[in-house]
């Protein structure tokens, strides 16, 4: 027997209630997708806003530090600027993001540190890093900015400081102050070249923090029996004369100081010393690796990241009058050996044995 099943009917009222429940599916899944996509968003919005660079931060109220590095120098890339500015990083800071720093420089134009130290205070810096004659410029333009000194060579022999272990007032950071560095350049001069009786010594009178080593220096030359020539250079324009004068003196050879003004325009001094044929004493590397014969003195590009180590306890809260000023205890000789062959010397080995660093 055949049988069959039986033909439902179907209601229209079943049928619409099948599609709301399958709408209703579909919605609910499409709301759970979105409320995960904008929890994401969300979550990908507070990441952007913690990484947000740090001028972002600024304009909605945060406070982005603000350094002023003043300083007699020629503009464009500078081996003691980018070395101050590797120290800053080195201790986190990235600059244009969590630091600002506003450089002026003199252009070797003493003249111009005053007009520039007022700007950075009108800037409102937050601290100034000065060296050589910037930074008794800085000290008159503002009592109350911290100044950070990345190199001086006799900061209370110049007025700046009282004593280097209690500074007062707004003043820290570092000094090449040895009394025996003058003394040290002048016998290591006597060593080299033999039978030297006369050394002319390229003096700026306008930079009173290097009187203790130029009075070092005096002392020296009488105990080693050696005649010093006294050379007064203040201005760019006053080192073609000296260097004449050197000349008619017949100076067997030449020494010159650790100052910001020496060293901006070592140039110059290393152009005119070449062509008066003329053994020269520097205080920094940076003369030797430029064509120098020799020098002996503190790492220079040390004393600038050091300058930063300052900058930061400063801006962490310290006082600059609680920050004792350092003093260098590494002194290193550098001797080019090209030069030395272009200048008719020979060196001994016991002497070149004393050297730290020697450019072929």
């Amino acid at each position: 027997m055949l049988t069959f099943a039986p033909i439902r009917a179907h209601s229209p009222h079943s049928s619409r209630a099948r599609s709301r429940s399958r709408a209703l599916t579909v919605y609910r899944r499409r709301q759970r997708r979105h409320r995960l996509a904008a929890g994401v968003c969300i979550a990908i919005l507070g990441l952007g806003f913690l990484a947000a660079p740090l001028p972002a931060l600024a304009q909605r109220g945060e406070k982005v530090p603000r350094i002023g590095f003043l300083g007699l120098g020629l503009s464009g890339p500078s081996l003691v600027g980018e070395a101050f500015r590797q120290g800053l990083r080195d201790l986190g800071y990235v600059e244009g993001r969590t630091i600002v720093i506003e450089t002026r420089l003199a252009e070797g134009r003493a003249e111009r540190l005053p007009d520039l130290a007022r700007e950075l205070v009108r800037l409102g810096v937050d601290v100034i890093v000065a060296a050589g004659p910037a930074i008794q410029v800085a000290k008159e333009a503002t009592s109350t900015v911290p100044i950070v000194v990345a190199n001086s060579g006799d900061p209370v022999a110049a007025g700046l400081v009282p004593s280097l272990s209690r500074p007062g007032g707004n003043i820290t950071g570092l000094s090449t102050l040895s009394p025996e560095l003058s003394a040290k350049r002048l016998q290591l001069l006597r060593e080299a070249i033999h039978g030297l009786s006369s050394v002319a010594v390229l003096w700026n009178p306008d930079s009173p923090e290097q009187s203790a080593e130029f009075r070092a220096l005096q002392a020296a030359g009488r105990s080693l029996g050696i005649q010093l020539h006294v050379l007064q250079v203040r201005a760019a324009g006053d080192f073609d004369a000296a260097f004449a004068t050197a000349t008619r003196l017949r100076a067997g050879a030449l020494v010159t100081f650790g100052d910001g003004f020496t060293f901006t325009h070592r140039a110059r001094i290393l152009e005119l010393a070449a062509r008066a044929e003329l053994p020269a004493m520097y205080a920094y590397q940076e003369f030797v690796d430029a064509g120098g014969l020799m020098a002996y003195g503190p790492n220079l590009p040390d004393l600038f990241r050091r300058a930063a180590v300052y900058v930061d306890k400063i801006l962490k809260g310290a006082r600059p009058h609680d920050l004792p000023i350092e003093q260098p205890t590494r002194f290193e000789l550098t001797i080019n050996r090209r030069t030395e062959l272009l200048l008719g010397l020979q060196f001994s080995d016991s002497f070149l044995m004393q050297a730290q660093k020697i450019i072929d």
